[in-house]
């Protein structure tokens, strides 16, 4: 049904990173006249092709607050190096007093993880991992940990056979190129 009798929908482009709230908190100041209130607002950006950030923001109303934490996460943007879909290898981080623990998992395994880990592995683009939250349950703490333990993974290796099956197919191609070029000089 056209929620707009006469009217063209509207097409909205699509938005340049993914994003998820982690959490809204409505904080207190207390001032000469009573209490000040605003709203805290948690958020993770993504775009599931490598690229993860988590900002944080306060704002008077809640609208204000989760376009503040999206610039504050673009500020903190992080290039994750994948292999395949999952990480390369186990990473174990410390941030504060939370601990996190994450594993690569064969493929059809999906996202073993919970809360804040989840929406950032989910963000970054990782289909299939195992991990752990050891510590506090804070969500910021949490999110703030795993995108620390994101930025130590090392590059994945490259598999020796698939090394070797470049090396020789490079090779057949320039003997394939020195037999045509023969064959022109040839003629």
């Amino acid at each position: 049904m056209n929620k707009r009798p006469g009217k063209k929908p509207v097409r909205r482009e699509k938005p340049e990173f993914e994003q998820k709230l982690l959490d809204l908190a409505r904080v207190t100041r207390v001032v000469k006249g009573g209490r000040r209130f605003r709203f805290r607002a948690t958020l993770v950006i993504g775009n599931r092709k490598g690229q993860v950030g988590v900002g944080v923001a306060k704002g008077s109303d809640v609208s204000d607050a989760i376009q503040k934490a999206y610039n504050d996460a673009k500020k903190c943007m992080i290039t994750v190096k994948l292999s395949e879909n999952t990480i390369p290898h186990d990473v174990k981080m410390k941030l504060g007093s939370a601990k996190i623990l994450l594993k690569p998992a064969p493929q059809g395994r999906g996202v073993i993880a919970g809360g804040a880990v989840r929406a950032v592995v989910d963000l970054v683009g990782i289909r299939d991992i195992v991990s752990k939250s050891l510590g506090t349950s804070n969500k910021l703490n949490v999110a703030r940990a795993t995108i620390e333990a994101l930025k130590t993974l090392k590059a994945p290796r490259v598999k020796v056979e698939a090394a070797k099956e470049v090396v020789v197919k490079e090779a057949i191609v320039k003997e394939e190129v020195a037999k045509v070029t023969k064959k022109v000089k040839e003629v």
